[in-house]
């Protein structure tokens, strides 16, 4: 049986930031993932400055897809605006590998079905033992169905359902828009251009309004395709759009039970004004990680922003927090 002080399940941003941070306290860290990384990951790859600095980048050491948006186009019920801001845009299939490898954390492809207590620790599968176990699968999470649900239901009315395609494109025009509430959208539409000629389209909304008109995001998603047609945006584009969900930041009142923690879209931290997962998600890991380490006293997610919308209102530098998608 492979022992290790913590296991994180999940090597998305926020378990690899959370392996990151646990190898650098000197911990003895092994990632659990059902997948092969690189694999692709539906997300529209905005990410902020607070990001880049959370994450310590050098954006110029960076070796893979990164774009710079020096502004963003708004389009609010018919109204079109421009602000000047900061922010950029990555492909999640390089993203997330790169951060996983940085690591240096022992990465094993496991599916994660039975976690059973141990004492303090646990045991997965018969196979792995820990001291720590650490929760960042996502939305699906094991760790969250299995040790949190119970104590931490996630709202209903805080799922938010999405449908977007990322491909490669030779786009023309590099401006990355946003449309808010247009169609009866309980969210938003967004056009994303990438480095290296990718560009990610898609839309998201609150789950339970759609439901409530009886509307469907592949409807919404039709109508974003032919208004991406008709200001040739996209033209002759083969899209396959998919879906998933996630939750918006509500209550936590428990996303540490004992040794056990949660952490990003796992506990449900996207922002609740634009649903900005990637910046909570590196935040709580960071955050996760120096209560094991015993740098920190405990882990406390009241320290997370709850908004993000105010930094579109100001000019930030690549090293001062911002908003993404």
């Amino acid at each position: 049986m492979r022992h290790a002080d913590v296991i994180v399940v999940g090597g998305g941003p926020a378990g690899s930031t959370c392996a990151w941070k646990l190898h650098q306290a000197g911990q003895d860290v092994l990632v659990l993932d059902r997948a092969d990384f690189p694999r692709m990951k539906l997300c529209a790859g905005w990410i902020t400055p607070r990001v880049v600095e959370d994450l310590e980048l050098e954006t110029s050491e960076y070796p893979y897809s990164f774009m710079t948006f020096n502004r963003l186009e708004f389009n609010w019920r018919g109204f079109r605006f421009r602000k000047k801001t900061l922010q950029h845009s990555i492909r999640r299939y390089e993203f997330d590998d790169y951060l996983l490898r940085r690591s240096a954390a022992e990465v094993v492809k496991h599916k994660v079905r039975q976690i059973e207590t141990d004492g303090d620790g646990f045991i997965i599968d018969g196979r792995f033992r820990c001291n720590y176990i650490v929760g960042a699968g996502g939305t699906g999470c094991p760790v969250y169905r299995q040790l949190f649900h119970d104590r931490q239901p996630r709202a209903k009315g805080l799922q938010i359902a999405t449908f977007e395609h990322e491909f490669a494109y030779d786009w023309q025009d590099e401006e990355c828009r946003l449309w808010f509430f247009e169609d009866g959208l309980p969210g938003y539409a967004w056009y994303v251009p990438k480095a290296g000629g990718y560009l990610n389209v898609g839309l998201g909304g609150k789950a339970d309004a759609m439901k409530a008109k009886s509307l469907r995001v592949q409807d919404h998603w039709k109508k974003l395709v032919r208004k991406l047609e008709r200001q040739g945006l996209i033209a002759d584009a083969a899209l396959d759009p998919s879906g998933y969900s996630y939750f918006l930041r509500g209550k936590v009142d428990t996303a540490r039970l004992g040794n056990a923690f949660i952490v990003g879209d796992a506990v449900g931290l996207a922002s609740v004004d634009m649903g900005e997962g990637i910046g909570p998600a590196v935040q709580s890991a960071i955050l996760a990680a120096r209560a094991i380490s015993g740098e920190a006293e405990d882990y406390n997610l009241q320290r997370l922003e709850r908004f993000s919308v105010p930094a579109f209102f100001q000019r930030r530098n690549s090293r001062q927090p911002a908003v993404a998608v």
